[in-house]
């Protein structure tokens, strides 16, 4: 029973519903579950570091639960989206309550959509890469696949690396630096891996301009049945659910870089690269996610057999709180700056 721990990340898309059905100031009700509860709570459990044993590890690899887990989230996804859309268009919304609708809906693609969609595409079987790239098209964000396989994970904590804040970076000036320099970046990715196969750019393997054409398929069909207020929920929906992503993105690596070596060469990443998380509720509502050093370790290692490394920089409180506490620059500024270390900072 212990396995189905992990069915709490659905509680997110599950109290979305609830807050659709019953709209008013109900319609706020996920953003208010995810964002003040959680934290709470996370506050009251207590900090788990165990890791599972080799044998456990073995028996928890064979266990397809797990990869079930991750695979519901594609339908609960896009049920919701369009659950969301047919509400809009049957019933008359005030202002506040779209409001809450965006924000909600938008958690659920940051966290159900682009995370699970992070995870699966980290994974080994062409299959469950598609269905990850599947879930970061209700974000409009199918280039995170490319620049965060073959960008961040070989550039992560180096000046290079646009999902890398820098210190004293705020999370806004990071929304607007990382969203554009990870489109732009993964682009020339897309470039160099077309060229070492010797194709040009115009090829059918062109996997960015793919992800163009079905996210503009995709708008295409919903203006097409739900008009221009069904197009300007999704596309705010969308930007709310990028924004999540990258307020994640801020706090994995806030202020932390590696050195270079004598040969002037960056040093390998190490488990040192990452602020990590214990805290159990963030822990199993974002599916391990928050055991990053280790997910930078070994990118193809699944969610439920992450290490925790006692090397790695320990974030006070949960990922969830941790994000809350980002939006307000001198509060976070004044915990996390001295957790930095002095040799990182201007390296």
């Amino acid at each position: 029973m212990k396995d189905l721990k992990y069915l709490a990340a659905l509680t997110i898309p599950a109290v979305a519903i609830i807050g659709f059905n019953i709209k008013g100031i109900y319609a706020f009700l996920t953003p208010v579950y995810a964002f003040i509860l959680i934290p709470v709570l996370e506050l009251i459990f207590p900090v788990y570091t165990t890791n599972v044993t080799e044998e456990v590890s073995k028996n928890k690899l064979k266990n397809k639960l797990f990869d079930w887990l991750l695979y519901f989230n594609l339908p609960i996804v896009f049920g919701l989206v369009l659950f969301a859309l047919i509400t809009l268009k049957s019933k008359a919304l005030d202002t506040y309550e779209f409001i809450g609708f965006v924000i909600s809906l938008g958690i659920v693609l940051g966290v159900n959509g682009i995370n699970v969609g992070h995870e699966l595409g980290h994974r080994q079987t062409t299959k469950e890469r598609y269905l990850g790239k599947a879930l970061l098209l209700p974000a409009l964000y199918m280039h995170f696949y490319i620049e965060h396989n073959f960008g961040h994970h070989l550039h992560a904590a180096t000046k290079e690396d646009p999902a890398t804040a820098r210190y004293n970076q705020t999370v806004y000036s990071f929304w607007v630096t990382s969203m554009f320099r990870q489109y732009i970046s993964a682009w020339d990715i897309q470039k160099k891996l077309l060229n070492n196969q010797h194709l040009t750019l115009f090829s059918l393997k062109n996997d960015m301009f793919w992800f163009t054409g079905i996210q503009a398929l995709y708008l295409f069909f919903i203006y097409l049945f739900f008009g221009n207020l069904g197009l300007v929920f999704i596309w705010l929906s969308a930007i709310t659910g990028c924004l999540l992503l990258e307020t994640v993105n801020y706090i994995e690596h806030y202020g932390l870089l590696r050195l270079k070596t004598a040969s002037g060469r960056y040093e390998r990443v190490k488990a040192i690269h990452s602020w990590n998380s214990n805290h159990v509720i963030g822990r199993i509502v974002l599916y391990e996610l928050t055991r990053h050093s280790d997910h930078h370790y070994k990118t193809s290692k699944k969610y439920q057999i992450l290490d925790c490394h006692a090397e790695s920089p320990q974030l006070p409180f949960g990922y969830p709180t941790s994000m809350v506490l980002a939006m307000i620059p001198p509060i976070w500024f004044h915990i996390m700056n001295k957790r930095v270390p002095r040799e990182m900072i201007g390296a």
